[in-house]
């Protein structure tokens, strides 16, 4: 029961907003009463919380790591680097995204779980492997990382989320990455930045 309420408490967050979001509304919506609710969740801070490790969870799940991408390092790169991009365009991840900026005043604490979540998961994820792949200390692979990162995925990242680039409707699955995503211009970043 607690696992589907953060689904529907998911919903309700991203349709209406932390503010106009209620407690009331989630435990209707999820075929609850509202003492069971609260019975899971002591507050609609705590239930935020837990919807967003609920997203860190359906999201490091669909990114996975660079090695679940192919067997050459630099393509490994490019593909783990065109996902990331392709999943923050996607329509609910950039809603999420909002959500969480427009509440980091008010609950910090959801803001920098939604950053830990997000993007520090995804740059830990590629640094250990470019680290692994390219015998670099931890230092020099994270430094490797959030330069990859902030080069192929910020710039339309911030377009999306300033409604300038159009987000992504349709769940974004891995078949249809390079019609998402501009994969060689990804690659040739990928390829001077890599060493040898």
């Amino acid at each position: 029961m607690r696992r589907h309420i953060l689904f529907v408490a998911k919903d309700v967050f991203l349709e209406t907003g932390y503010e106009r979001a209620s407690m009331d509304t989630v435990a209707a919506r999820a075929g609850t009463s509202k003492r069971s609710l609260y019975a899971h969740f002591e507050s609609k801070d705590k239930l935020f919380l837990a919807v967003m490790d609920l997203v860190r969870e359906l999201y490091l799940a669909r990114l996975r790591t660079p090695d679940a991408y192919a067997e050459d390092p630099a393509e490994a790169v490019t593909l783990f680097c065109g996902r990331f991009l392709q999943l923050m365009a996607w329509e609910p991840q950039v809603r999420t995204c909002r959500l969480s900026i427009a509440e980091a005043e008010r609950l910090p604490g959801s803001s920098n779980a939604y950053f830990d979540a997000i993007f520090a998961g995804t740059y830990e994820r590629l640094s250990v492997y470019l680290a692994e792949r390219y015998a670099m200390d931890h230092v020099a692979g994270a430094a490797l990382a959030e330069d990859l990162l902030n080069r192929t995925v910020l710039p339309r990242l911030f377009r999306t989320l300033l409604n300038v680039e159009e987000v992504l409707k349709d769940a974004p699955e891995e078949i249809a990455l390079a019609e998402h995503v501009d994969l060689n211009a990804i690659r040739r970043l990928v390829s001077t930045a890599l060493p040898g």
